[in-house]
């Protein structure tokens, strides 16, 4: 049966460029960076260059990149290693309703610490409101973190005009831009960024390697201790074949292929919008290129998607990390949906690698999956 991959804000396949790039960190040079002989420097070597590829794409040093496992690690080092770093003199943080599942656990386990938790709503389309924020900085507030590309609705949030706010107020600013990495421009210093997490495998890149960028001075508290490898704030032997894939992935992300997803974007939106009772969640503009979120109302999201997988068509009704539970989508919650609409939403995510054919053949078997469905369903009366 033919397979259409339409998840890949899950994860992505990676490009044969990036695995041509790894293949010889393997079996010839497998070296541990930390390593004084010559197999371990030309390791260093190329950790050091790929250091360099990742900081120059956001405008960073490169003593300001600490390579992590991935997004949760990077997160996790960054909310728990400022606590850490500043409590109890400080003691408050400030988020959203709509940020990735990694941060919001992390900030339920820092509310057990003492930790006092802001989270800002947002309106319809997913964006937070910069009075709303402003209010809630206090002389105690430790970080404010907000997502930059939502990885359910898409939604982009204006971190230029947040980081100006944080400035002013003397705050540090986190963002995770997994999601949004290489598809919207991000620039650390004219976002006024403190921290930012970055991932590999989100950018056709290989799984289990990420980044946190770290604003040189700044204050924080390493989760693991060894051998003082990532200049004593991240101990373990770094992943170098990851590492390599990564500073690759990024190399060849460029502009024109966001502007081809986009394009492909519209069209599905445009057209699954024609289908009578279905409605688009997030935003039409500042929305990640890759992303479609929509609701067919009084149709379980769970039997489109069964029905798609029939048809050789993956994708997802969530993210990734919850989309094995019934719970309905906290995203969705905070936008506004009741559970009907939110249990009835799919999300479509498509690549470079998405073809106009792919996406005919989807177009034409949702129709028809959803017009079976409305005849069956006992919520369309």
């Amino acid at each position: 049966m033919k397979k259409i991959y339409f998840d890949n804000a899950a994860t992505t396949q990676v490009d044969e460029k990036v695995i041509k790039e790894i293949q010889p960190y393997f079996d010839e040079k497998y070296g541990n960076a930390s390593s004084a002989h010559e197999i371990g420097k030309q390791a260093k070597h190329a950790m050091e260059k790929a250091r360099k590829t990742i900081a120059k794409s956001i405008n960073a040093k490169r003593d300001e990149i600490i390579f992590t496992s991935g997004g949760t690690e990077s997160n996790n080092f960054a909310l728990k290693g400022l606590f850490f770093a500043n409590y109890p003199e400080k003691n408050h943080i400030i988020t959203t309703k709509i940020e990735h599942d990694c941060i919001l656990r992390t900030c339920e386990w820092l509310e057990k610490q003492g930790v006092k938790v802001t989270y800002l709503d947002v309106d319809k389309e997913g964006f937070i409101n910069l009075e709303d924020l402003k209010k809630t900085i206090t002389d105690k507030t430790i970080l404010v973190t907000i997502i930059h590309g939502n990885n359910e609705i898409g939604t982009i949030q204006d971190l230029e005009s947040i980081g100006k706010i944080c400035k002013e107020k003397n705050i540090l600013f986190h963002t995770d831009a997994c999601q949004s990495f290489t598809k919207v421009n991000l620039n650390v210093k004219k976002m006024n960024l403190d921290l930012v997490t970055l991932n590999a495998h989100k950018i056709h890149g290989p799984k289990g390697v990420g980044a946190l960028y770290l604003r040189r001075n700044t204050k924080i508290v390493p989760l693991a201790h060894g051998g003082g490898h990532e200049r004593n704030l991240r101990s373990g032997t770094e992943n170098i074949p990851g590492i390599v894939g990564f500073a690759k992935s990024v190399d060849i992300a460029n502009s024109k292929d966001v502007k081809k997803i986009a394009e492909m974007r519209d069209k599905i939106i445009e057209n699954l919008l024609k289908i009578p009772n279905v409605t688009l969640n997030g935003p039409k503009e500042n929305r990640l290129c890759n992303n479609i979120n929509v609701s067919f109302n009084n149709i379980e999201g769970e039997a489109v998607g069964g029905y798609l997988e029939n048809e050789g068509i993956c994708t997802s009704t969530g993210s990734a990390c919850a989309s094995n539970t019934l719970k309905s989508s906290h995203v969705l919650k905070a936008i506004g949906l009741e559970s009907l609409q939110s249990n009835s939403s799919i999300r479509v995510s498509i690549s470079k690698y998405t073809t106009d054919e792919e996406i005919e053949y989807f177009l034409e078997k949702i129709k028809k999956i959803i017009e079976k469905l409305r005849k069956i369903s006992p919520l369309v009366g």
